[in-house]
């Protein structure tokens, strides 16, 4: 009988998947040279990337991995046991891929409170593709001089956020009844009940304006929802915050207070 042939060794070869579409939602200090990156990409949802060396000063990645700028990323895998082992990938390579300039001023607090959002809300490598392009549109919006413009396009994000990961209950009907929403009634909307009557709360809304803003989650335009948000902005920051307060828990978003802060200064 032949001898048996050795066991082939499995490399440990890095695997280096293809580009993704990303932006930088968060870094955090790894070592010296180095850095740990939220990213949020439209393929892959959120992800945990180590830059090795991104902080040195002849790094081309000094001047590409900054919040709010599209770029394209090449990931490194390595073995299967590695990942199992670690959810944190490797950068590998990163390039702009084009977009606004950088947020400034009271922009730059909106941006990071998306990008709060998105950190505290979605799970990692959970890909909401449409939420993606969302945030991408959004961005150039929170630059504008027309406060409503501002406004209206963090609403819509928001609104677009909780219909994405299934905590925004369909607008045009009543959630308990399924009652179609009347467009002559005034609504709530309860975190725990979700479209409910009217009972004198501090804030309502009309079922015209319920009836609008599903008409255009349900159409994918963001610059519909945008429009239909512009009429009830005050009361949606409310109920929309109310919301999203309510999955957070007793976590309490850091944007939010610092603008809070400032505002009270």
């Amino acid at each position: 009988m032949p001898p048996r042939a050795p066991h082939a060794r499995i490399p440990r070869a890095t695997r280096v998947t293809v580009p993704l579409a990303a932006y930088v939602l968060h870094r955090y200090d790894w070592s010296e040279s180095s850095l740990i990156l939220d990213l949020f990409t439209r393929e892959q949802g959120r992800l945990a990337v180590a830059a090795k060396g991104a902080k040195r000063p002849y790094s081309q990645l000094r001047g590409v991995l900054l919040p709010f700028q599209r770029l394209q990323v090449s990931l490194g895998r390595a073995g299967a046991a590695d990942e199992a082992a670690s959810e944190v990938q490797t950068l590998r390579g990163a390039e702009w891929a084009g977009g606004a300039a950088m947020l400034t001023g009271a922009a730059l607090f909106s941006g990071f409170y998306l990008n709060e959002l998105l950190m505290k809300l979605l799970a990692r490598h959970d890909p909401h593709a449409a939420l993606f392009d969302a945030y991408a549109l959004t961005l150039p919006e929170l630059a504008a001089a027309d406060e409503t413009r501002v406004q209206a396009a963090l609403r819509a994000f928001e609104l677009t956020l909780l219909q994405q990961i299934g905590w925004l209950p369909e607008l045009s009907v009543v959630t308990l009844t399924q009652q179609p929403v009347r467009v002559g009634e005034r609504y709530a909307l309860r975190p725990e009940s979700g479209v409910d009557a009217a009972r004198g709360d501090d804030c309502e809304l009309a079922g015209a304006a319920l009836i609008g803003l599903q008409a255009a989650l349900e159409h994918g335009s963001l610059a519909a929802l945008q429009q239909a948000c512009r009429p009830d902005l005050p009361a949606l920051k409310v109920l929309l915050r109310g919301m999203i307060q309510h999955h957070l828990g007793a976590t309490v978003l850091r944007t939010r207070q610092v603008m809070m802060d400032l505002q009270n200064l």
